[in-house]
């Protein structure tokens, strides 16, 4: 296969995407442009990548604003589908792969390339989740992997490279995690989390102050959804969604929320160990189900609740552009027609307590719940109904005992 002669880079300014740069020219010998998505990683991440980017090596830089369209089209889908990938992740990476990867698609196309690459390592899940989106997207274009194919092993070996072809960074071999930032998560991997022996030392977080050490007051915050996507905080309507979010981000946060520390199964098939802060997405996926739990009939939502499982392994697992995950959006979409109305939620020091939940369409009947016997709801017929959906135990026992 011919080398590329002009490759698009999903670029963020870390440590194996900076290396990566030099590593091109050196093996390659090809233009590169680079493509960073501004998803919430917040401005600290962001300063000065243009000018670094062009230092390393990039010809061409591209910063795109994603903000918007990551929380509405991406994230929002995610609350509405309830997905969460084994019990705990709220999926902040793998939620973010599939836009980042379009992006660089588009700007690829747009500017004339024809090679792609990534720095994803060869043992994770994003080498996954960037060229299933190329595959869908533009599959005649190359795939540059560098971590499959250099003799760099390590993140130390990384460093060692890094300082060689003078790259500035800011990872050290003595400070060595793994971070991943949006505007929905952050995600921390490798140094001492690589053991799951060892506790997540006190100093790897960074969104979320500890339980410990929030404050001692409750805080009590109400969201509002309108077919089952958020739209307002405290009563405010008139928030972008990215704006309703970082304002959760910032009270969630404060109170302790959003902290998990999980073993979880990579797609690749290995087990990993990681710590995630989702501080303002816990709060909205926790009054998300509280809502649902007013406005859902039974069996549509213990259906949902089986489909939300697999959602939560597609986006895990990369297949975001298929027909099958559209297919389970547009099931998503019909079931949460109704889903409409507030949640108070009270914060206090890591736990969330649902005070109250408010909806027009709510399918709660306080006449049919209440413990004062009403005639709407006739006691007589319950026996009818016990003896037809018990007829099959009834006569598995009889022919039990006649044996």
């Amino acid at each position: 296969m011919n080398k590329p002669k002009k490759v698009a880079l999903a670029y963020s300014g870390g440590l194996d995407t900076s290396i990566i740069m030099p590593w091109l020219k050196e093996n390659y010998g090809c233009e590169i442009v680079a493509v960073c998505g501004d998803i919430g990683q917040g401005s600290e991440e962001l300063a000065g990548l243009e000018e670094k980017a062009r230092r390393t090596g990039a010809s061409e830089v591209y910063v795109e604003d994603l903000r918007e369209e990551f929380v509405t089209e991406y994230l929002w889908r995610l609350v509405r589908s309830g997905g969460v990938y084994e019990h705990k992740y709220l999926l902040g990476t793998s939620i973010a792969r599939p836009l980042l990867a379009k992006k660089q698609v588009e700007v690829a196309l747009r500017t004339g390339c024809d090679g792609l690459a990534h720095g994803c390592t060869g043992k994770g899940n994003d080498q996954v989740r960037f060229e299933l989106t190329y595959k869908a997207l533009a599959p005649h274009l190359q795939v540059i992997a560098p971590w499959r194919e250099w003799d760099i092993v390590s993140r130390e070996d990384a460093i060692g490279y890094a300082h060689k072809h003078d790259v500035p960074i800011s990872q050290t071999t003595t400070k060595i995690y793994s971070r991943d930032r949006n505007i929905w998560h952050i995600s921390h991997e490798g140094g001492a989390l690589e053991d799951p022996a060892n506790a997540a030392p006190d100093d790897i977080w960074m969104l979320t102050k500890s339980p410990k050490q929030a404050p001692d007051t409750p805080a009590e915050v109400t969201i509002g959804f309108n077919q089952g996507r958020p739209v307002s905080l405290n009563g405010q309507h008139q928030m972008s969604g990215a704006g309703l979010l970082e304002r959760l981000n910032q009270i969630g946060g404060e109170h302790g929320i959003g902290r998990i520390d999980l073993v979880e199964n990579r797609f690749v098939g290995m087990k990993s160990r990681g710590c995630y802060e989702t501080p303002g997405g816990t709060l909205i996926m926790a009054a998300h189900r509280e809502l649902e739990a007013l406005t859902l009939d039974r069996t549509t939502l213990h259906y949902k609740q089986k489909l939300a499982l697999d959602y939560a392994e597609m986006v895990y697992n990369g297949f975001w552009f298929t027909p099958l995950r559209e297919s389970l959006d547009a099931f998503f979409e019909a079931a949460s027609r109704n889903t409409t109305g507030e949640v108070r939620l009270r914060l206090y020091k890591g736990n969330i307590e649902p005070v109250s939940r408010k909806s027009p369409n709510s399918l709660y009947s306080l006449n049919i719940a209440s413990f004062t016997m009403g005639a709407e709801y006739d006691q007589k017929d319950a026996l009818g109904f016990i003896n037809l959906i018990g007829l099959p135990i009834k006569t598995r026992a009889s022919i039990s005992r006649k044996s």
